[in-house]
């Protein structure tokens, strides 16, 4: 399954991306208000400056008296260290200041103009006040300029946007702590509901009654629906198992004890007809026991069945037990050695199919007449040891499901013995060896956890 981001995760970057965002947006926003308010603020001292100017010229007899009183420029240094330039025209005619010094092309006002433009290798900000005297008996227009770099005003510009920008960063930071607190805190029922379900164990069904936020109580239905058909599911296979198991194996244990009943009294040529059917029983009933078996650890081992203490040394001598009268049918002598009991925890219905058909394979593929010799040694470690037809395949492959041998084609069987002891022995954390005999057969090693 493709792998995703981290509802937390996703949740803290979307947090971080909206804090980021509003801190740059505020950053803008502020380093445009500065902007604004240095430039309103540059254009009244300027503004004030020039009407100063203004305001001290005269008109005569002779002309226009121009007296630039030395407050207009106090006031301009007051505000920066910028260079500062002016012209006076009078008529349109420049009569003192810079003659080159740009001034606007719009109509004359009594209010100051602002003009923002190059002036001699620097940004400067012009203002322009018209007037109109009457000097030598006619009307005369006067316009007054004045112009000051805006170094001092930019530099004053930047100092706040550069504290607006600190002031947004720690917004950020602050932000970016309590978006992750944020994450934490929504994800935290989610985490410790996942964590109250991995605790469980493996055949845990029982309904998450864990109290959840409200935004979380659809999941947990879900989650309460899907374990409770799980259960049910469970427990429909074990009980299809368990009756598949009678339903099929006391039909076959009745047709077998009616076939031996009618040898005793059947003639020669019958005789070998029922000893046939006597051997199809045997072997029908082996397999669909074995399939049974097969179902019943698989079904077991995916459900993790509850775990007890089980004497392993009385199982197999249960087992032996069993499988002896099919051995002493040919003459198979079938013997235990054990040191006393062994006791381990696990599910009993697995370790018993193991060993089942553990010995089950061992007496089948023995030749008749010989000997099957089953050892539990401390440790619950079990040996099954025969002389039978030896190893013609690698081990790894005898375990797997429905693979049998090269030289076992004559006998009947299902492939699935050594698959259900492999499967069982992984389910209780056990594992099996098979290793050829010295001298002839095969070996097999059950070890399990003690």
């Amino acid at each position: 399954m493709r792998g995703t981001m981290s509802i937390r995760r996703r949740l803290t970057l979307l947090l971080l991306a909206g804090a980021a965002a509003l801190s740059l947006i505020g950053w803008l926003l502020v380093r445009d208000v500065v902007e604004r308010a240095a430039q309103e603020t540059q254009d009244g001292i300027l503004g004030a400056a020039t009407r100063a100017v203004a305001d001290e010229m005269r008109g005569g007899v002779e002309g226009v008296e121009i007296d630039i009183p030395f407050m207009a420029f106090s006031i301009l240094g007051a505000a920066g260290e910028d260079r500062i330039f002016y012209r006076v025209t009078v008529g349109g005619e420049t009569v003192t200041g810079y003659g080159d010094l740009p001034l606007p092309d719009d109509a004359a006002t009594l209010a100051p103009r602002f003009l923002s433009t190059p002036f001699r290798g620097e940004a400067v900000r012009v203002a322009v006040i018209d007037r109109t005297l009457l000097a030598g008996g006619r009307s005369v227009p006067v316009r007054v300029a004045l112009a000051q770099g805006n170094r001092s005003r930019d530099a004053l510009a930047a100092r706040l946007s550069n504290r607006a920008a600190v002031v947004g960063f720690g917004f950020f930071l602050m932000a970016a702590a309590l978006a992750v607190l944020t994450a934490r805190s929504v994800t935290r029922p989610v985490r410790h509901l996942a964590d109250s379900v991995a605790r469980r164990g493996p055949d845990d069904l029982r309904p998450v009654d864990r109290p959840v936020p409200t935004e979380l109580a659809p999941l947990v239905a879900a989650l309460n629906g899907f374990m409770a058909r799980l259960d049910a599911g469970a427990d429909r296979t074990e009980t299809f198992i368990a009756e598949a198991a009678h339903h099929i194996r006391t039909p076959l244990s009745a047709l077998r004890a009616r076939a031996e009943i009618a040898l005793r009294g059947a003639d020669e040529a019958t005789r070998a007809h029922l000893r046939d059917i006597l051997r199809l029983t045997d072997g029908t009933a082996r397999t669909a026991g074995q399939l049974l078996d097969h179902a019943a650890v698989v079904h077991r081992s995916d459900q993790r069945g509850g775990s007890a203490e089980i004497d392993l040394a009385r199982l197999a001598d249960d087992v032996v037990r069993a499988a002896r009268p099919l051995a002493e049918l040919r003459d198979i002598r079938l013997t235990l050695d054990v040191p006393g009991p062994v006791i381990l925890h696990g599910d009993r219905v697995p370790l018993e199919a193991a060993l089942r058909n553990l010995i089950d394979n061992a007496v089948k593929y023995s030749p008749d007449e010989s000997e099957v010799h089953v050892t539990l040694r401390p440790g619950a470690t079990l040996t099954v040891e025969d002389r039978g037809r030896g190893l013609s395949d690698p081990p790894e492959a005898l375990m797997r499901r429905f693979a049998r041998g090269a030289n076992a084609g004559d006998v009947l069987g299902t492939g699935l013995g050594l698959s259900i002891v492999e499967t069982a022995a992984a389910a209780l954390g056990g594992t099996l060896t098979l290793t050829p005999r010295d001298g002839g057969g095969t070996c097999a090693t059950l070890s399990l956890p003690s």
